[in-house]
């Protein structure tokens, strides 16, 4: 079956069950549940982006410890985001972060827009994640469509359509609207939370990606992959991210005071903007920013593996000890990138990448 879902799924049970599903069985305790407050909503969906909820919750706990209010992460300076987001990965989804709250400030008075149409124009919130503000903070019939709700939506639907083919993504985001609950607006105002909470925590408990409950699920007698017995052949996504591998040279440049040498990274690319140990392609791209004369301080390290969603990278981390040579921090501002000497009290706080920052705490 491609393009057509394989069966006329009742709306209405559909919504229904699932919504009295959700408020017995629901998840209930996670910290920006239970909630109608956008800023809390907005927050916690850009950060379980390609993230486990056990890694956000102590980010998000953190964030709005430091930023209350949408008005003092807009106030705060750039680089005190990146180092509270340190180590969360996906770095644009902090730099957005601060550019969305900046612009809701100045273009909507400091209050969340609250239609999914106008939210999806603001930096860093596309259609799943406005669709999660306006449903779940405002009770606006619209349907958000991130992996979960796809993989219990082509299940239910026995959509086999190829989802790595834009077209039939905006077909199922269709079939995902057809099914969403109906009613006047004080109905909607109550269900949709429930069912957009509920189409999620089904996808990410029962409705697992490789061993579903299928025989547990409150949809099973709806569900035409349960029905076929093949649940686990839906989603159907053809294309494969290839993963690729890259080396870096990472030199460590320490003085007698403990203070590190940081380059700032370009404004795009891996880990853009943030402060990081001087980089090389190679070992003799590093050689050749280092004279002759100071070569023998070099001392590596054991190379090891930090992964990226699409890509393998071998840090190779290159130590160097300075003491005493003239000019020091013009000759290493000159070849490394116009970096800065960083105090050892200053740099647990910038925006570092993981790597750099397990290379520093072992240091």
């Amino acid at each position: 079956m491609t393009g057509q879902a394989a069966t006329s799924c009742n709306p209405a049970n559909f919504a229904k069950t699932l919504i009295a599903w959700q408020k017995v069985h629901g998840r209930h305790d996670l910290p920006w549940q239970n909630t109608r407050d956008p800023y809390k909503v907005w927050l916690s969906e850009i950060m379980l982006q390609q993230t486990q909820v056990v890694t956000v919750k102590a980010y998000f706990d953190r964030f709005l410890n430091a930023y209350p209010t949408i008005l003092d992460l807009a106030t705060a300076s750039l680089d005190e985001i990146l180092g509270l987001w340190s180590g969360l990965g996906y770095y644009s989804r902090a730099r957005n972060l601060h550019l969305c709250a900046r612009k809701i400030q100045t273009d909507h008075d400091g209050q969340f827009p609250k239609d999914a149409a106008t939210l999806q124009t603001l930096p860093g919130i596309g259609p799943s994640t406005a669709a999660a503000i306006a449903s779940l903070c405002f009770g606006e019939r619209v349907s958000i469509l991130d992996g979960n709700v796809k993989r219990v939506l082509t299940r239910v639907l026995g959509f086999e359509a190829d989802l790595s083919k834009l077209n039939n993504v905006r077909e199922l985001l269709q079939l995902a609207n057809a099914v969403l609950p109906t009613g006047n607006d004080q109905k909607l105002w109550m269900d949709m939370p429930h069912y957009t909470q509920g189409i999620m925590d089904l996808g990410a408990s029962l409705c697992s990606t490789r061993q579903p409950q299928c025989t547990l699920c409150p949809v099973n007698t709806m569900c035409v992959a349960y029905s076929q017995g093949r649940p686990t052949d839906f989603p159907v996504k053809s294309r494969k991210l290839k993963r690729s591998s890259e080396s870096l040279w990472m030199l460590h440049v320490k003085r007698a005071d403990g203070a590190v040498f940081l380059a700032k990274r370009p404004a795009s690319g891996v880990w853009a903007g943030l402060h990081c140990l001087p980089c090389f392609a190679s070992h003799d791209d590093l050689l050749k920013h280092v004279p002759v004369a100071h070569r023998s301080a070099l001392k590596e390290a054991a190379v090891f593996k930090h992964v990226l969603t699409h890509k393998d990278l071998h840090i190779h981390p290159v130590y160097m000890e300075f003491a005493g040579i003239p000019k020091l921090t013009e000759w290493l501002a000159q070849r490394l990138s116009q970096g800065r000497w960083v105090e050892c009290n200053e740099w647990p706080n910038l925006g570092l990448p993981a790597p750099v920052r397990r290379l520093l705490l072992v240091d």
